[in-house]
């Protein structure tokens, strides 16, 4: 029997949606014959002091003081050799040294990042001509930023071709861009019947229903505008959405004893495709993955509190797509909502827009890329 290819897919846990397309990745692998693929989240190979400082750093910091991360992301971007990235790379290149014994161990045939952070410890390996093998990136915003853009790379898989054409506008070789959409599990590529996804989740099927994200770790007020929609919405159903945030959660279950038979709070699921399925609107952070998702579902969007940067862009994409509405405030996502639900050829268009850009096999196409290239005879 000949050896299996192996591919290790790197993540970083800063947010939920770089974790969540490196699983998607090794679920599609999973799928095919002859390759073997482990998700390694570089978080677990560094101390816990850097760990809080890069992951609960990260969150906090765009929670918190937005107007900084901001600040950053746009400064970082148009200054790649500035103080704070010769600091932050220094810093990464002294709490990341586990890495290149995870390697070593594991010895994979090929490299696919999910994150920036590993792609360039890597590209500094290849610079230096230290043994590594083909290492690609893959990009999970429909975005790019100066800190995923490393020489050596085999290739880059992004979500559009507006990402592919900033690419190339940074100097990098066409062939070398792939646009393959982001990477999300198989099932939202699955047709679902609304009618028993509802009756699964206690719901009613002929009721309007909203499902309310706040994304994988609960960044946002999203507790407030459930309380606001099911105040003045009577008529809506709706599917709230904590994630891992356990406080998020216990404040959903408090609006729900107030709002009997109409709020529905749900904690940390593997199963969201079903309550998709089941739902008329989403109300969401447009997070890379998450936005993936839906327009794999054909659920049309209403975004808020996008992370300013690459949030933002994500939201710059739907809206321009027609794949989804925005709004600023409270009485906004009322008075959107409303229009919404009051005028169901919008809903019609935005799903047919949504089938025209969705790309809900981007994991498939990225792993059979890469096996190509791999074994492609030299």
């Amino acid at each position: 029997m000949e050896k299996p290819l192996r591919m290790v897919v790197l993540s970083v846990s800063a947010g939920a949606g770089h974790l969540r397309a490196a699983q998607a990745l090794c679920a599609a692998a999973a799928q095919m014959p002859g390759i073997e693929a482990v998700h390694v989240d570089v978080m677990d190979l560094v101390s816990k002091g850097f760990r809080n400082f890069y992951s609960r750093g990260y969150m906090g910091l765009v929670e918190k003081a937005p107007e900084v991360w901001s600040y950053l992301y746009q400064h970082t971007d148009a200054a790649p050799k500035s103080l704070f990235n010769r600091f932050r790379r220094q810093l990464e290149r002294l709490n990341t040294q586990k890495l290149k014994k995870e390697m070593a161990h594991l010895a994979p045939d090929v490299i696919v990042c999910t994150h920036f952070l590993p792609a360039e410890l890597l590209s500094r390996r290849l610079r230096k001509g230290k043994p590594t093998p083909p290492v690609w990136v893959h990009v999970t915003d429909f975005d790019v930023h100066g800190f995923w853009l490393h020489p050596h790379m085999q290739g880059y898989f992004v979500a559009s071709e507006e990402v592919a054409a900033r690419l190339e506008g940074r100097g990098m070789g066409r062939e070398h861009i792939h646009v393959t959409g982001i990477a999300i599990m198989p099932q939202f590529s699955q047709a679902l019947s609304r009618e028993a996804a509802a009756l699964e989740l206690g719901l009613s099927p002929d009721k309007r229903t909203l499902l309310m994200m706040s994304g994988g770790f609960g960044v946002g007020g999203i507790e407030s505008l459930v309380e606001h929609v099911a105040k003045t919405m009577e008529e809506v159903q709706i599917l709230a959405l904590a994630g891992r945030n356990e406080a998020l959660l216990g404040k959903l279950q408090e609006i729900a004893t107030r709002h009997p038979g109409r709020v529905f709070p749900q904690g940390f699921t593997r199963s969201i495709e079903r309550m998709m399925a089941a739902a008329d609107v989403a109300v969401t952070k447009p997070g890379g993955l998450t936005t993936s998702e839906c327009l794999a579902m054909q659920l049309p969007m209403l975004v808020v509190s996008p992370i300013p940067g690459q949030e933002e862009r994500n939201a710059d994409f739907l809206l321009e797509t027609g794949c989804a509405s925005k709004a600023v405030d409270a009485a906004s996502l009322l008075f959107k909502l409303k229009a919404l639900f009051q005028t169901p050829e919008r809903l019609a268009h935005m799903r047919r827009q949504q089938k025209a850009v969705a790309k809900p096999h981007a994991a498939k196409d990225i792993v059979e890329t890469i096996v190509k290239a791999t074994l492609k005879p030299l």
